[in-house]
């Protein structure tokens, strides 16, 4: 008798695909039958202001609310119009990634988010990282599925470019490699040449004796055999020559391991990348050159960009999706303090060669009207259109080849975003 879970773990990679089968199972079929798929989760973390990231230049109230934030419609980098018929444009030093749009490898999902936004950097990080909005000390999304995958798995099946392993990869049962430094991540002695050697192979060999009857030291001994058996693995990725020139920052050189790791076939099959700085309560500046948001473009923009061009050249592009998210978005107006506070809804990003480019969801109108249905918190944030859950679980189903019902607990798909 085959199970449920049997189903999905075999049996859709074989079902015969006709018209009358259900699109989730087309797309786990195929997500299923790709050789190789890396995920690449971006955190833009302090809560990004989707309003100055996909700006609508066309909205007076944008202009009204925000007299010194506003970015002129003259400067903005225009991607066209939404299914509303709103016109978008992408910040000023979005260059790069207009053209990754223009190419179609870009969608950008709009006003993504849930229900009683939590406007707490800390809760709201746990809910986007847990895909639960009642329960956000759970498990990870992302560590629950790669706890869906087959034994044994390889110790580098999850790479945390930070130091601390992110709620989104957290599990119960599958431990997770955070390597912020490539070049610093080695085995240390005291000493050199074969005396170092010989160190390195006593701890392998004491790594290697997991007792039965103590199971929190087999827990330490099982998780040194990993680290110790990605140590020439990771090694080699600071030894990768891009094809592109990556910025010379923390978010640019995590992007250049992650392409390194990819390039290596390591067995990755999820990165997670943050980059800080988005929680701009004072001078947010989105024009000046050395502004606190134009520097944050800045450095999205390249990064970004340099990894979109530096896969492509490498014919990895199609196999890598890089997913964004912020833990909200920011309040409309701007304070007495030329900054914005905490807000609700806003910008996904979606990058790669599979990813179906475009404009999805629709902009809200900035009317400050408290009834205006767009808006919520009286007219002071925006409203979310499309439950974040649904855009993973249209990543789980068409991009991992998993059931988002069973790891979202609950199912999404039908309101789901088709950007793959």
């Amino acid at each position: 008798m085959m199970t449920r879970r049997d189903f999905f773990k075999n049996g859709v990679a074989a079902f015969t695909v006709s018209l009358a089968a259900p699109a989730f199972l087309s797309d786990l079929a195929r997500a299923q039958g790709a050789s190789r798929r890396n995920l690449v989760v971006l955190n833009l973390s302090g809560g990004n202001d989707g309003l100055s990231l996909l700006v609508p230049y066309n909205d007076t109230f944008y202009y009204s609310r925000r007299p010194t934030l506003a970015i002129p419609a003259g400067q903005v980098l225009q991607v066209g119009r939404d299914s509303a018929g709103n016109a978008l444009g992408l910040h000023p030093k979005l260059i790069g990634l207009r053209e990754v749009f223009n190419q179609g490898h870009l969608a950008l999902l709009q006003r993504v988010g849930y229900a009683n936004s939590s406007r707490s950097h800390f809760t709201g990080a746990d809910i986007w990282s847990t895909a639960n909005p009642g329960n956000p000390d759970g498990s990870g999304w992302v560590g629950r599925y790669l706890s869906t995958l087959s034994r044994p798995l390889d110790p580098l099946v999850a790479w945390n470019t930070t130091g601390d392993t992110p709620h989104v990869l957290q599990s119960s049962n599958v431990p997770v490699a955070s390597i912020p430094n490539v070049n610093g991540y080695s085995f240390t002695s005291p000493n050199a040449g074969n005396e170092a050697v010989l160190e390195r192979n006593a701890a392998i060999s004491i790594a290697s004796h997991v007792p039965v009857d103590r199971p929190h030291i087999g827990i330490v001994a099982t998780t040194a055999q990993s680290a110790l058996a990605t140590l020439t693995r990771v090694a080699s990725v600071g030894q990768y020559r891009p094809s592109v020139a990556y910025p010379n920052n923390g978010f640019g050189q995590a992007l250049q391991a992650v392409a390194g790791a990819m390039v290596g076939n390591f067995g990755t099959k999820v990165f997670y990348v943050q980059t800080g700085g988005f929680d701009t309560h004072a001078a947010q500046d989105t024009m000046s050159d050395a502004g606190t948001y134009v520097r944050l473009m800045t450095s999205l923009n390249d990064g970004l960009t340099a990894l979109h061009n530096d896969l492509r050249n490498a014919g990895l592009l199609n196999d890598t999706l890089v997913l964004s998210f912020s833990e909200f978005g920011r309040r409309i107006s701007e304070n007495g303090s030329r900054g914005t506070d905490h807000g609700a809804g806003s910008v996904m990003l979606a990058l790669g060669g599979a990813v179906r480019g475009g404009i999805y969801g629709t902009a809200a109108s900035l009317n400050p009207d408290p009834q205006n249905p767009t808006l919520e918190n009286g007219g002071g944030d925006v409203r979310y259109e499309t439950d974040f859950r649904a855009v993973y679980a249209k990543v789980i189903d068409s991009w991992l080849g998993a059931d988002s019902s069973a790891l979202l607990g609950g199912n999404f798909r039908a309101t789901a975003p088709g950007f793959l």
